[in-house]
Parts: C-alpha cells; structure tokens; sequence
C-alpha cells in the first residue's frame, strides 16, 4: 500500500505548536507521509515577555529544499503557510508548476500569532499573484479574509460571503473563512464556499487559551484529507473535527501559552503505553 505524501511550505515555531510542527503532527495523524521545506524560524524569547522573532530563511535554500522533496516527482497534496520572502513564494510556485502539482491548500498567513505586525505588504502580494490562483481551496482567518477581500473588518456572516465571493475572484477553487472566536455567534462559525454554494459549519466555543497552533492544524488536515481522496467539502468537515478535538484537548506548554493536541482526535496518548 502506497502512503500518500504531503508536502508543508512553512515557518518553523519553535514552541513546537504551530508551523510545520503542527503540519507534521497533522500529516502522521492522517496517515500520510510528510515533508516540509523550511521558510522561516519563528522564536520567542521567554525573557522579553514571549517576544517573537521571525528570521527568514535564505530564498536559495528554500529552492533547495523544494528539489530535494520532489526528487521523486509531484507529492499528492501540499500546503503553504507562513512564507518568509517573495523570492520563497515565487520559488514555491515554479514547483507547483512544474510538477503540476493539485490539491493545493493556501493558509494565507499574514501575521504571526503573538505579534500584531503583519508580514510585509510585497509579501501578502506575492501570495496573491502566484499561490492563490494554484489553490484549491484558501483557509483564511477573518483578519486575513477581510484583508484579501479588501473589506476590512468582517462581523457578520453576510460581510463573510460577500468577502468569500471577492477572495474565490482571486483564482481559488473554494474558500474557508475561520470565523473562530472573532465573530459574535453563539458558535465558532466558519464558512465555507465552493462558488456555488455557501455552507455553514457550527461548533461550539471552546473556552481555553491553550489553542496555539489551530490555523495551522485545520490547513494542514484539509492537505492531508485531500491526499486522501476526500471531496474538498469532506476535507473541510473532517479537519474541523479534527481540530474541535485538538482545541478541546489543548495543553499547557509553559507560562506563556498552550497548544493544541494534534493527537486527540485519535486519541494518540494512548499508543504504546504496554
């Protein structure tokens, strides 16, 4: 039986929650084999108040990475999330290219968790013009959805269809916007769109701060669900699942913040305890 391979094009957080950590984590709970190329190394350092630095890593060695990983030809299915420099994104995209890559996942990152700044403007712009016509499906937080459909602040599920209607424009297959904990619903609300339907997927809040590391998770789920064979939409449902059970079963990593756990789902704590 041939295990399907996936491909994450990410920071690195060090913290062990979010980034290609969570990518990883993610893929091997699917059942698929996972690669990741390396675009950035976020830090935080405990004696500034948790501080994060995000150090790029060099565009040429991003390339480097890339031919590595396809040496043995197209993957099944790839993600992108933070990407540290246009030259990384537009390097990521003659990849996809070239080996003709589908099932494409855009987590379009704009900022890191922990920091207010967003990435730089040229780099959101990039993202735009050459991974975000590639993708099947984009999974945008409403910050970043609000940016993309250039409507800014997003408050209601109807401002969200109109901004997934605008985003869906920018080339996507489908879109999912994380409502989260950001909208005023009596749910977390995402929404999800396919360009011809709207469908709206409710679960409860969840009242915990140990959630670091949750776009990343469902993103990375969607890749993983899709290399699968699932339909985009099952993909969608199963990764919100996914992560409901992460987010409920989140820990506790230091004074600072917690993570999801990317095992709970499938109760992965309790392998190999004989």
């Amino acid at each position: 039986m041939m295990i399907k391979k996936v491909l994450t094009v990410a920071g690195s957080d060090s913290s062990g929650g979010a980034g290609i950590q969570a990518d990883l984590k993610t893929f091997q709970e699917y059942g698929t084999f996972g690669f990741s190329a390396l675009t950035s190394i976020v830090t935080m350092d405990p004696d500034e108040g948790w501080s994060h630095t995000v150090t790029p890593i060099d565009p040429q060695l991003v390339d480097k990475q890339l031919k590595t990983i396809f040496a043995g030809g197209a993957l099944d299915a790839m993600k992108t999330g933070m990407l540290g420099t246009v030259e990384a994104i537009e390097i990521t995209r003659q990849y996809i290219d070239r080996f003709d890559m589908k099932n494409i996942v855009i987590d379009p990152v704009m900022a890191c968790k922990g920091t207010s700044e967003l990435l730089q403007p040229e780099n959101v712009a990039a993202m735009i013009r050459h991974l975000l016509p590639k993708a099947t499906i984009t999974t945008p937080n409403l910050v970043e959805a609000g940016i993309l459909s250039e409507m800014g602040d997003l408050t209601s599920v109807d401002q969200m269809k109109d901004a997934a209607k605008k985003i869906l424009l920018l080339g996507p297959k489908a879109v999912v916007i994380k409502g989260g904990h950001r909208l005023a619903t009596e749910n977390a609300v995402d929404l999800f769109y396919d360009g011809t339907e709207f469908t709206l997927l409710g679960h409860k809040k969840i009242a915990t701060d140990y959630n670091h590391g949750a776009g990343c998770t469902f993103a990375a789920a969607i890749t993983a669900g899709l290399a699968k064979g699932y339909s985009v939409e099952k993909a969608v449902r199963t990764a919100k699942n996914f992560v409901a059970a992460a987010i409920e079963n989140g820990q506790k990593i230091n004074p600072f913040l917690g993570h999801v756990w990317h095992g709970a789902y499938n109760q992965a704590e309790q392998r190999m305890t004989d």
